[in-house]
């Protein structure tokens, strides 16, 4: 079957348990696979050149929007449309024949895709919770999409043009242990605390143009943000795992609403109270923290 007309581009670091999941689903689906790798130390550069991605390598610049763009600047893409994974994602047979049947007479004045994001943990995929509830532009039009400036919960920022939502699913399933979890849990939290404190103390303009499923998360988390610390965590527990039924998912959608829900929301609420007091409440004092202490620039 022929591929379509796609550059898929997956940003990777030490991705040797994913990157052939990812790269054989997309087999017949795009017509350009590139691997843009952050120095990779367990081979899965060379992995993914077996499974047939071009690998073009570029130290990490700090964050994945800065990273992403680099590459929208430096691939020479010549495809109709560019989608953006990560290694651990991969898509479902149902959103590729979507895909098939949409795209070949796509109106010109559609720009971007949204996908909603499916989850796996720990082996199970979650039907509870909020996990079907987020929506992500992830494939665009060259030159009408590039990522906003931000160190975590970095969007793509459409530039002209409508987004059109797809009735199937990608899915994130990652398969890294615990203990690996919490120690990437623990580096997005510093991030996210930086960015919450950074918006109580100096305030944020908003620049960029989103699809509405971005504009109603930012609003969701701005109402969030001025909840009382830790109680909005498990508040935010109690809703993802009662109220939206996340009980219904067994051990594993205990889990993962308690680690990513309850316990990562307080140990970003933890962070901010240690850096409010570090710095007094101060923004330029709180930038030169996050500078010297985590390597963090906003």
């Amino acid at each position: 079957m022929q591929s379509l007309d796609i550059t898929a581009i997956i940003l990777t670091k030490n991705e040797r348990v994913h990157i052939v999941r990812c790269l054989e689903r997309l087999k017949g689906v795009a017509s350009r696979v590139v691997v843009v790798d952050s120095l990779s130390t367990d081979g899965t550069q060379e992995l993914a050149r077996e499974h047939g991605a071009e690998v073009v390598e570029h130290a990490w610049p700090g964050n994945q929007a800065a990273q992403f763009n680099w590459a929208l600047d430096n691939l020479q893409i010549s495809t109709a449309w560019i989608l953006r994974l990560d290694a651990d994602e991969y898509l479902t047979p149902e959103l590729i024949e979507e895909l098939r049947v949409k795209l070949p007479g796509m109106s010109e004045s559609v720009s971007s895709l949204s996908l909603s994001r499916a989850r796996c943990f720990m082996g199970r995929r979650l039907r509870h919770g909020i996990v079907n509830s987020v929506e992500i532009v992830r494939m665009f039009r060259p030159g009408c999409a590039r990522y906003e400036n931000r160190i975590m919960d970095e969007h793509l920022a459409i530039l002209s043009g409508s987004t059109l939502r797809m009735e199937h699913q990608f899915v994130d399933d990652n398969l890294m242990p615990i203990g690996d979890f919490i120690v990437k849990h623990n580096n997005y939290a510093t991030r996210e605390a930086a960015l919450l404190l950074i918006d109580e103390i100096a305030g944020t303009e908003a620049d960029s143009k989103h699809d509405k499923a971005v504009e109603r998360k930012r609003r969701q988390k701005s109402r969030y943000a001025r909840m009382p610390l830790f109680w909005r965590a498990f508040g935010y527990f109690s809703y993802r795992y009662i109220f939206r039924l996340g009980f219904l998912d067994g051990k594993e959608g205990f889990l993962w609403d308690f680690m990513q829900g309850w316990w990562y929301r307080t140990l970003v609420d933890a962070k901010v109270l240690e850096l409010k007091r570090a710095s007094g409440g101060d923004a330029t004092k709180l930038r030169e923290i996050l500078a010297r202490d985590y390597g963090i620039s906003l």
